[in-house]
Order: C-alpha cells, then structure tokens, then sequence
C-alpha cells in the first residue's frame, strides 16, 4: 500500500463496500457476534439512523477503493447512557495491517470528542482477538472487563473484552442541561 488512507465521511455510495466488508466479518471472523450479515438494504438503514442521530461515520479510502469503515453509535438507547458511545471499526483483510484501522479509530475518537460525548466503549469479540485489543489499547483504552463465554459462533464459546475511553471532560463535571450532542435523545429528530 503505497499511499496513505483517505479517511472521509461515508456515503450513501459506500454502502455496498462497507457491506461486502462487513459481510466477510460476521461469515469468517469471531469479531462480529452477528450470524447472519445484514444486507444492503439492512445495512443504509442502520447507517441512515446513525447520520440522523448524528453519530460520526468514516470510511477509509485507498486508491479510489474503500479498505475499512469506522463509526460510533449509542453505547446504550437509554437515556442514561445518552453521553456515551460504542465505536467499530471494519477493515477489509486485503488492508489489514496497513493502519487503516489506526486511522479509523483515531478520526472516530476525534469526532465523537468533538460532538461533546464523555466515554467511548470498545466491545471486542473473543480474548483471542489480540489485533483489536492492541489497536485500543494504542489509542489510550483500558481494559474494564471480560465476558467468559457468552457467545457461540463457528462451533465454539467466545468471550467478550470491554474496553473504555475517557473523551474530553469525562466525568470531570456535569454536561448542561440540553447539551445532547445527538438527537437521538433530545426528541429532535429531523
């Protein structure tokens, strides 16, 4: 790979990409606990409802071609957890290795700051998933936990690794009443 990533936001032209790539992951990998991939049609709604909420979506683009996609979206859909987000990041195995995924995360972290989010949450696939866990840990994540077991999938039991990111005040003070960064809990949905 001779250039370096294009990271840019992503578009209704990515989705068969971001699709193809993420149907590699759920059918090959233990990263993803889904079974079944979403489709395309599947996979623009959920990227529709997280633009419309206003949560950070990337892809990263190499030559003209798209290696990997990163977002964020609710950690939780209750209210309480409204400050709080959960991030993927995909990348297409032809580019692993390449920091792409360095790159995503990176750009990611980046926005959700910007938009006033206070934590960000890594849920990992499997303790054997060493690449995923170096990659947060390189941007400042600290492991918080493990889940034993508590997920089957290619014939065998798959633990979850939660992993969280402090972004920008924390926990330090307060957010002012009304400050949401998104909409998905303001009731402002547009």
């Amino acid at each position: 790979m001779g250039n370096p990533p294009l990271i840019r936001e992503m578009s209704e032209d990515d989705i068969k990409a971001v699709t193809q790539i993420q149907t590699q992951a759920v059918l090959e990998g233990v990263a993803n606990f889904d079974i079944v991939p979403l489709n395309e049609i599947q996979m623009a709604e959920k990227l529709a409802d997280l633009h419309r909420d206003q949560f950070p979506r990337y892809v990263a683009e190499v030559d003209g071609i798209v290696a990997g996609f990163g977002m964020v979206g609710p950690y939780r859909t209750r209210p309480a957890y409204r400050w709080s987000v959960e991030n993927s990041v995909y990348v297409s195995p032809l580019y692993q290795e390449h920091g792409i995924g360095s790159a995503l995360l990176s750009r990611i972290i980046e926005a959700a700051t910007n938009l006033g989010f206070r934590q960000m949450v890594a849920i990992i696939g499997d303790t054997g998933n060493t690449a995923s866990i170096a990659l947060h840990r390189k941007h400042g994540f600290e492991m918080t936990g493990t889940l034993y077991n508590v997920g089957f999938k290619h014939g065998r039991w798959l633990d979850t690794v939660i992993m969280q990111l402090t972004l920008g005040e924390g926990e330090q003070n307060l957010p002012a009443d009304g400050t949401y960064p998104g909409t998905l809990f303001s009731g402002s949905k547009s």
